[in-house]
This record gives structure tokens, sequence and C-alpha cells, in this order.
């Protein structure tokens, strides 16, 4: 495709021949697979960057890598292209990648580290983690924003974690929970004798995250005197404390969380508008688990495991049935909901896979409402093989493209050819395909 584009392609399938060769040849970008014999891909990447440190490079990967894809960008890669790959989106991505240098870098995570405990394969969550791995390097102020519980603080420790002050304090609050006397206190410590009950110094929060995060959950929930003194911090690098008269340095990263809509708040007057603008110098939005049900199987398996270790349970995963049940629910709580669901459930369990009738009553409503019969298209009931579902699923796309093979190539996030292939492997038939 490259080629027929008019780029010229020197590709090797062994990582080490592709070194040499890349020391022979003017290259202008690299494009690299994670998963290669004797060398994998971040190796060859790092190795290629000794060498040509202002080289382009693009990773494939595979989409339950997401942590290597975070690892990679973080190694260096301006980019990384999920597999099955789009045409459309791997020529986009090469395009984006000839026309930009990249940036500087941040000292590399240990490998094999994991992103805070993110799960999540749908585009939206990996445009988040490839923002995280951009921004974590860097300063700047991050705002989240999303629904309660789709897991806000996670994002928070991850560009903690992947940044280069990992090794100083990572400091949450919730902004929600305190009044505004005792958040003032809280965040810019206060001198002894400055109100009832101050019986001793204290730093406060800022200080304690000096070098570090600080993760101000529900910004939005603070009222606008706190705003003014909080809008000081991110213009001047200082704090006061309650009672004090004099300032204190701090270099902190401040990530703010909402669940909120502050622009609202900014047009109507509840929220400043410059302290708005200087928090949203990146913005991270987490979509809520209804808008992303196909990361639930993906969310069940990690949440089942940590909920089994955690009460000492031999409980392996949930019935197809269950699956069904949980991925037809909207999840008005998010991930924090279906956690706690499926940690009550794992705890209460008397078999080492859960089943329907073993989840709370709310979760299956719906379902058992309507006789049991409606299941999602996801879970069919007869319980067909892999390459069944596949054969059905393919056969419903081309027939919803009414035959237009390069139609349902496109919805199926591969070339013509490889439709062909599948059609011929899995036997669709393709009366009245065309082109």
């Amino acid at each position: 495709m490259l080629s027929r584009d008019g780029a010229t392609v020197v590709w090797e399938t062994d990582p080490r021949r592709a070194l040499a060769r890349a020391a022979e040849h003017p290259i202008d970008l690299a494009v690299l697979d994670v998963r290669m014999p004797d060398l994998d891909g971040l190796e060859l990447l790092r190795r290629l960057r000794e060498r040509r440190p202002q080289l382009p490079v693009v990773i494939m990967t595979a989409f339950g890598s997401i942590e290597t894809a975070v690892l990679a960008i973080t190694s260096g890669a301006v980019d990384y292209v999920s597999k099955p790959m789009d045409v459309e989106e791997i020529r986009a991505t090469v395009r984006r990648a000839l026309g930009r240098q990249t940036e500087t870098q941040a000292e590399l995570p240990e490998a094999g580290e994991e992103l805070g405990g993110m799960v999540g394969r749908t585009p939206a969550m990996v445009d988040v983690y490839k923002t995280i791995a951009r921004v974590a390097p860097g300063p700047s102020t991050v705002l989240v924003t999303g629904e309660s519980g789709t897991g806000k603080e996670l994002v928070a420790r991850a560009i903690h974690r992947h940044s280069p002050r990992r090794k100083r304090p990572f400091v949450a609050v919730d902004c929600a929970a305190l009044t505004e006397t005792l958040l003032e206190s809280e965040l810019f410590g206060h001198v002894r004798g400055s109100f009832t009950g101050a019986i001793a110094d204290a730093p406060g929060l800022f200080a304690e995250a000096d070098g570090g995060t600080i993760f101000l959950d529900e910004i939005g929930d603070i009222t606008p005197a706190l705003q003014a003194k909080l809008l000081r911090v991110l213009q001047e690098h200082q704090v006061r404390p309650v009672g004090g008269t004099e300032w204190r340095k701090v270099e902190v990263r401040i990530i703010a969380a909402t669940n909120r809509d502050l622009a609202a708040g900014v047009a109507a007057g509840r929220f400043r508008e410059d302290l708005y603008y200087r928090l949203k110098v990146v913005t991270i939005h987490l979509p809520p688990l209804r808008e992303r049900r196909d990361d639930i199987p993906l969310l069940v398996d990690h949440l089942v495991r940590r909920a089994a270790t955690s009460c000492g349970k031999q409980v392996t995963g949930v019935s197809e049935s269950a699956l069904a049940l949980l991925g037809a629910y909207d999840w008005p709580g998010n991930i924090r909901e279906l956690a706690h669901v499926l940690e009550r459930t794992v705890a209460l369990a008397q078999h080492d896979v859960l089943a329907a009738e073993d989840l709370p009553s709310e979760i299956g409503a719906g379902h058992r409402e309507n006789g049991g019969a409606a299941l999602p298209a996801s879970q069919p009931a007869d319980r067909p093989t892999l390459a069944e579902l596949k054969r059905r699923y393919i056969a419903q796309v081309l027939e919803e493209s009414r035959g237009n093979v390069s139609r349902a190539a496109a919805v199926l996030g591969v070339d013509r050819r490889s439709l062909y292939r599948m059609l011929q492997r899995y036997g669709v038939a393709r009366a009245g395909s065309r082109e």
C-alpha cells in the first residue's frame, strides 16, 4: 500500500537485519511490529533512536497490548496503530509521522509496567492511552472529565506513574468532601492558632506533593474564593498557609477532575474563566461505560480476578449468560459500580464460574422481564463456535452493505483482499457482491 502511494519501502522480517539495513539506507520513517523473533519492536525502537534520534517511528500493536503501546510512545514512537489495521488510518498516521519531529521523551517506565489498572480496547480508550503517554513527560496541567465512576483518578495516577515525577509523591484530594475552610487548610496548610483546633503548624498537601503531582478531584465544587487562591498557585507556584504571612515556593503538577460541565459553569458565573483555561491545558474525557460496552468482557475478567485474589476465592470467570446480562446493563455508576457488583458476587460465590443467578437482581431485571429471551447479539444463546460466530458476523455486515465488498471491508476494518479471503475461508456466499 505504501509503495502504491509512491513511497520507497525497505522491509525486513528480521529485526537485526532491519537494523543493519537502516544503517545503509536514508530512512525517513520506521514502521515496526511489537512481537518479532529474537528482538522485539520496543528494543528495535530504542536501538534505532540511539542511531537516529530524530527518526519518526510508528508502532503496530494488537488491541490487547495497550500498556505496550503506551510504553512505545514514552520510548519515542510518534504514534501507533492497532491491528487489524484500517488502510486509511495507516495512511493518515504515516502522513502525520512524516510531517512532524519527535518530542523529548520522559525516562522510560519499567518493562511490563501496567497502565495503572486501566482496561479497555475501544477507540475512545485507545485515544485516552495515547494522550496519557504524550502528556505524561511534560509539566502541563491536565483536566480529566467524565461521569462519576469512570476512572478519573486512574488517569491521574497513570500520568504521574509515566512521568519523570513518579518517584515523588502523588497526592489525591476530594474537593467535594470538605468545607471551604477545611479544604483551604488541607491544600495550603495552616499556622498554629489560625482557627479553632489548629493546635500545631501543618504544611498542607501542596507542600506534601512538592516535586510530584496533586490530583484535585471534583474541582467544579470549590467556592469562588478558593478558586482565586488556586489560580494564584497555578500562576505564581506559591502557597501561603491559613493564618500565615510567608509564601512558600512549590513545584507541583496539577491534575484536576470533574463530572460537571465547567464551560457551562463559566457561562453561568459559577466558575472562574481564567482558572478554567489554566486547568484545561490538556483535556482527557473518559466515556461512560454504556458507551464502551465492547470493553465490558475485558473489565469483567480483570475485576473478577482482582476480586477473587482479594477475597481468597477460586473464582475463575463468568458464564456466557452472566456476561450477557452484565453487557446489557447501563451501569449508571460506571466502572466503580461494576467493580462493586463483581466484588460482592465473588465474595458470595459458591462455584468457580459466576452464573446469571449469582448477580444482583437489578442487573438482570430488564432481561428477566422479557422472559429471559433478549440476549445481546454478542452473546447468542445457541453457543456457536468462534469460527461460526465470525462467519455470521461477516455475512451480516455484507448483507447490511448490500453486497458492496468495499463498504463491508471498511466496516470490518480490513482491506478488500483480506475480506475476500475471509469469505472463502468461512464459506460466506458472495451472491450479488459488488466492488
